[in-house]
C-alpha cells in the first residue's frame, strides 16, 4: 500500500495515536503536515519522519482556538485525519470541559469546513475521523467524562451528514469508533485494542479503490476483567 504523492494532514500528531498515524502515512510515501498544539511537539514528530527518509512539515494547530485554525498554513490536501481530541475523565474543571468540547466538536467542524475547498480540488480526497465508542448512540463503554461523550456525539453526527452530502462529489468520510484503547500491547484475541490496530484500519480504508466507501469502523471491546 502506497500513498506516494498524497498530502496528508494529521491533527494531534505530536504524540500517541496521532504521531503513529503521521509516521504510518509518511512511511508509505505521503507528505505529512504534522500538527499539534505546540510547535515543539509537531517538530519532534516531523523530525522522526524525516530521519526515516519521509517528508513532513510541522505546524501549530490548537483546535480549541478558531484563530489557530484559520492561520494554519496549508495549500494542498488529499487526506484530512481528524485525530486530535482531548480525552477527559475524572473531575475536570469548567475550563477543561470547555476546552474538550471546543476542540473535539467545534474545532473539528471548523477545520474540516476550512479545508473542504482543498479536498474538492483533490482527485483522491478523504476525511478520516477518529471518534470513539463514546460517540455511538446508546453506548456506555468508555470511562470518559460525560463532556467527552457530548463532544464525540457532536463529532459523529457531523461526520454522518458530511458523508451523505459529500459522497456524490467523491469525497469519502471515514469514521472510527474505537473503545478506550492502549498505545502498545499484544495484538491478540482477548487483549485490549491497540493504537497500532486503529492505525491499520485507517490505512486500509484510505488505501481502497475510489469506488469503495467505507463509512465507519465499529469495534468489539474486551469484556471487563474480574
Amino acid at each position: 500500500m502506497t500513498f506516494k504523492g498524497r498530502h496528508v494532514l494529521v491533527t494531534g500528531a505530536g504524540r500517541d495515536t496521532g504521531r503513529k498515524l503521521a509516521l504510518a502515512f509518511a512511511g508509505r510515501g505521503a507528505h505529512v503536515l504534522v500538527t499539534a498544539r505546540t510547535l515543539a511537539a509537531a517538530q519532534q514528530t516531523a523530525e522522526l519522519i524525516q530521519a526515516a527518509g519521509g517528508a513532513a512539515t510541522a505546524a501549530v494547530l490548537d483546535l480549541s482556538d478558531p484563530a489557530s485554525i484559520e492561520q494554519l498554513p496549508v495549500d494542498h490536501l488529499d487526506v484530512l485525519v481528524n485525530s486530535g481530541a482531548r480525552y477527559l475523565d475524572g473531575a475536570p474543571t469548567a475550563a477543561d470541559i470547555g476546552d474538550t468540547i471546543a476542540g473535539a466538536a467545534t474545532g473539528t467542524v471548523l477545520l474540516t469546513e476550512r479545508l473542504l475547498p482543498l479536498l474538492r480540488a483533490s482527485n483522491q480526497p478523504d476525511i478520516v475521523n477518529l471518534i470513539s465508542a463514546a460517540g455511538e448512540p446508546g453506548q456506555h463503554r468508555s470511562d470518559a467524562h460525560p463532556a467527552f461523550y457530548a463532544a464525540k456525539h457532536a463529532q459523529a453526527r457531523y461526520a454522518e451528514i458530511l458523508s451523505e452530502r459529500l459522497r456524490p462529489e467523491g469525497i469519502r468520510v471515514i469514521s472510527l469508533f474505537p473503545p478506550d484503547f492502549v498505545q502498545d500491547g499484544p495484538r491478540v484475541a482477548g487483549a485490549e485494542l491497540t493504537a497500532d490496530s486503529v492505525v491499520d484500519c485507517v490505512l486500509f480504508a484510505v488505501g481502497q479503490p475510489r469506488d469503495c466507501f467505507i463509512r465507519a469502523f465499529y469495534f468489539e471491546q474486551r469484556a471487563p476483567q474480574p
